[in-house]
């Protein structure tokens, strides 16, 4: 196989790759062996034509497009080896020839990892960040155990009031005829929470356990059932019962309950201290920002377009699988939000730019810095990511191939590059 390699603008490449004959010939009999049950020809069993008379019958090329798929991803990577290049986005493949008892040519275009011109990086302004926790901090947090630990009991007596718990019946009508999905017995609505369409909730407050009610709305744009979309609709609303939160009182007892405390003094001061860590870690978090941001606007480089849209893909991919995590499939978002896949990479492709700026300008800093990594450090790594999923090290180590164990050297590297940026940083 043969390999040339035409450097571009903008840190693009186009790889001319030749695949020998032999190997194109290899392939198209792999094809022809794959798919030869698929033709019927009167005279032949079933998967018995000759190869040659499938490709009289139906073409010369009948099998290359087979034949092109089984070849091209293992001679793309091995290009992208003998090239030396740092490819940084999915290839944009052209075959330009394939033909039997010929070579196969195809062009790849490819996005090459830019070089960074680093600016100043050392003794960057930070602002000082204050840490302070006050007692009504405290106390909101306390109340919202408080409220996490409250009973519901049921009210009677009065009517519905704003953060109750109304449970209805309810039944929707567009143009006096009920819709699909707007017939609900016995749900409990907590009334402020904008469960349901704007305006339905407040037209509650103030009526009686056992009141109907005609609730009127407009379904608002845009809608996930596209059918309502700023359509008026009447709901049929029976009150059957209500709930309210009996809040505990906040004293030494509710403390022993809801900690490890005897006394609420003690239980304050345990909610100080988390508090005061939370901010700690979020004043980190701000000061890491603010200095990773400005050696990034100190930087300069030139990010292919095409190295900006594989990141934003992949920032997609890494959205579906939260989402698939919580129990929603893409299809089923897309569906609910009326977007597209397009539509989410364009909208990402701002923050794929800036990921990529400070992921560059970071390993920038760490080659400026000769950070280095050493084997008692990514042994070390790798611990931690047993503890966290429940692995013995050494199970996870042989799962690790070398360009695993060399992508956690490098992300350690960076942050080790962060660590430099904030402890070199004066904070004003």
């Amino acid at each position: 196989m043969s390999v040339q390699v035409e450097n571009l603008e903008k840190n693009m490449a186009k790889l001319t790759i030749e695949v020998p004959a032999e190997e194109v010939a290899k392939a198209i009999q792999g094809a022809y062996q794959k798919n030869k049950n698929r033709f019927n020809v009167p005279g032949f069993r079933k998967g018995k034509v000759p190869q040659k008379m499938i490709e009289k019958m139906y073409g010369a090329g009948v099998f290359y497009e087979d034949a092109v798929n089984m070849l091209l991803p293992g001679a793309y990577e091995k290009a992208v080896e003998e090239s030396g290049l740092e490819v940084v986005s999915q290839p944009e493949i052209d075959v330009t020839q394939i033909e039997a008892g010929k070579p196969m040519i195809f062009t790849a275009s490819v996005a090459v990892k830019p070089e960074v011109t680093l600016g100043e990086y050392k003794g960057l302004e930070v602002e000082r960040q204050e840490i302070i926790v006050t007692d009504d901090e405290v106390m909101e947090e306390i109340k919202k155990e408080q409220d996490k630990n409250a009973a519901m009991v049921t009210v009677e007596g009065r009517p519905v009031e704003k953060d109750d718990t109304a449970v209805i019946d309810f039944e929707g009508f567009c143009d006096g005829v009920p819709f699909e999905g707007g017939k609900g017995e016995d749900f409990p609505l907590v009334i402020g929470s904008g469960q349901f369409i704007p305006g339905f909730e407040e037209q509650l407050i103030g009526k009686n356990v056992g009141e109907e009610v005609e609730v009127n709305v407009t379904f608002p744009t845009p809608y996930q059932a596209k059918e309502l979309e700023g359509k008026d609709a009447m709901f049929k609303v029976t009150v059957k019962e209500l709930k309210a939160k009996e809040l505990p009182e906040i004293d030494d007892e509710f403390a022993s309950e809801v900690s490890e405390f005897d006394t609420l003094e003690e239980y304050k001061k345990e909610v100080a201290d988390k508090l005061r860590e939370q901010k700690e870690a979020e004043a980190k978090r701000k000061k890491e920002d603010e200095a990773v941001n400005k050696a990034v606007e100190n930087a300069t480089m030139d990010i292919p377009e095409a190295m900006i849209k594989t990141q934003a893909s992949n920032m997609v991919n890494e959205f579906a699988q939260r989402m698939q995590g919580q129990g929603l499939t893409m299809e089923q978002y897309m569906q609910f939000t009326g977007t597209t896949r397009e539509k989410m990479e364009e909208q990402m492709m701002e923050q794929a730019k800036k990921r990529i700026q400070v992921r560059l300008t970071l390993e920038a800093v760490a080659k400026a810095e000769n950070i280095q990594i050493s084997e008692e450090e990514l042994d070390k790594e790798i611990e931690e990511m047993a503890k966290a999923y429940k692995m013995e090290a050494d199970q996870l180590k042989k799962y690790l191939g070398d360009a695993e164990a060399e992508q956690m050297k490098t992300d350690l590297a960076v942050q080790k590059a962060v660590d430099l940026l904030v402890a070199e940083a004066k904070e004003a």
